[in-house]
């Protein structure tokens, strides 16, 4: 789990078409997940939740396709450490 976007070195960003390429084969609650975060990253689960219209469980199976496949990071929320938020990995 990366702390910050900041950690992330230049080669473990994607490009754009290697970003798509990946996104492509995944389902459409993973795709529309991903593209809530595009606007409003980091976004916390509930956030996503909410931001969405999906419920909680399908967010957290998007979550983990998404970062099954490196499209997405994670790391401890500044306002609420209990919490973690999530963001792209583009």
């Amino acid at each position: 789990m990366s702390t910050s976007t900041a950690d992330l070195d230049d080669d473990d960003l994607l490009s754009e078409s290697e970003y798509r390429d990946r996104l492509r084969e995944l389902p459409p609650s993973a795709k529309l997940v991903a593209k809530v975060l595009e606007g409003d990253a980091p976004l916390s689960q509930g956030q996503l939740a909410e931001e969405s219209l999906l419920p909680d469980r399908t967010v957290r199976y998007a979550l983990n396709r998404l970062e099954d496949a490196d499209l997405v990071g994670s790391r401890y929320s500044f306002k609420d450490a209990r919490k973690q938020v999530y963001y792209l990995n583009t």
